[in-house]
């Protein structure tokens, strides 16, 4: 690839028509900036020729979630200006609503069906998102005239993300490795079932938000609990060897910190973990007394090893079927609105 200016990358960036997939071609992994859930990038010197200080900058500034966004949010007033009828959609989420570049996730998956005006951003906890002052309600009022649904991806990061000292929560949820005891007596279940009631509180908040607004009373929400992920190494042949992360980055550590031997075992215990998120969110789309919350159930979406770029993210092929399955249910849902 012969190196080009960087002027030249500066307008492939404000160029909307050029792909996120042509843009990373020409990005690297910041390592001084990225964090667990929130990769961040500067231009890659060996294909654009950039200077000290503007690569200080850029590092300075965070490439990742805000200029993904950006993008995203001018294509689709683009779209309205031009009078595009697909169905528009409001979404606020964590990485697998927005992932900055190097994966095609849900959104992305989605977009040739329907305008998504994307507040997603990687790494972002259902804590901060359920805030005062929240953004999604911002963008429900913003395209309250078009919007046909809302999507919303919180927890992952709130379960096996960091806490606020960095250290990573599966060492509070999971109880070191005992020999002979069960996958399921291997949850601390205190603190489990703290997470649990933290998460509801949060999902009731958004639904109640959307609820109290008139306008609203019947939008569609669609929410989701994720699929079974494999802990790394699952196996001897576990190939995954993310650029953006340690291959071991998210859930590897933390069970290897408390004993637990590498496989079938590990991955057992977040399966429990993940149903009772699922029974959560089907408790909460219960509560609703429009009965139009629906939760996407993604489990078996990402079957194999292979299907995930990483340990809690599924690859652009694999993230394709759990896309389907949003597909179905709010094409079921708004034509039942109709």
């Amino acid at each position: 690839m012969p190196k080009i200016s960087y002027e030249e990358f500066r307008k492939k960036i404000l160029d909307l028509d050029v792909s996120d997939a042509e843009i990373s071609q020409y990005l690297t992994v910041d390592p001084n900036y990225s964090g667990p859930f929130n990769p961040r990038f500067v231009t890659d010197g060996t294909k654009v020729e950039i200077s000290e200080e503007e690569l200080e900058l850029e590092s300075a500034m965070g490439f990742g979630n805000g200029i993904c966004r950006w993008r995203r949010q001018r294509r689709f007033e683009r779209a309205i200006k031009k009078g595009d009828d697909r169905p528009v959609l409001v979404a606020e989420g964590d990485s697998w609503f927005q992932f900055p570049f190097l994966i095609d996730e849900v959104i992305d998956q989605l977009g040739d069906g329907y305008l998504i005006w994307s507040l997603g951003a990687a790494g972002d906890t259902a804590e901060n998102m359920t805030g005062n002052n929240s953004e999604y309600m911002r963008g429900l009022d913003k395209w309250a005239n078009h919007v046909r649904g809302f999507l919303f991806s919180a927890a992952g990061n709130d379960v096996i993300g960091e806490d606020l000292t960095g250290k990573p929560v599966l060492l509070k949820l999971l109880k070191p490795f005992t020999q002979g005891q069960s996958p399921a007596w291997h949850i601390e279940r205190t603190a489990f079932s703290e997470t649990l009631e933290t998460l509801r509180a949060a999902y009731r908040k958004v639904i109640r938000n959307i609820r109290d607004d008139s306008r609203f009373e019947r939008l569609p929400v669609f929410i989701h609990a994720y699929d079974y992920p494999y802990p790394y190494p699952f196996d001897g042949n576990d190939k995954r060897n993310p650029i953006h992360a340690a291959s071991d980055e998210w859930l590897g550590k933390p069970f290897a910190e408390l004993g637990y031997p590498s496989g079938a075992f590990r991955r057992s215990i977040l399966v429990i973990m993940i149903n009772e998120l699922y029974a959560m969110m089907h408790d909460i789309a219960g509560e609703d007394t429009a009965g139009r919350v629906f939760v996407i159930d993604a489990r078996g979406s990402l079957p194999n090893v292979d299907s995930w770029v990483d340990e809690i993210h599924g690859t652009s092929d694999g993230f394709k079927e759990v896309a389907k399955r949003f597909h179905d249910s709010i094409n079921l849902a708004i034509g039942l609105s109709a």
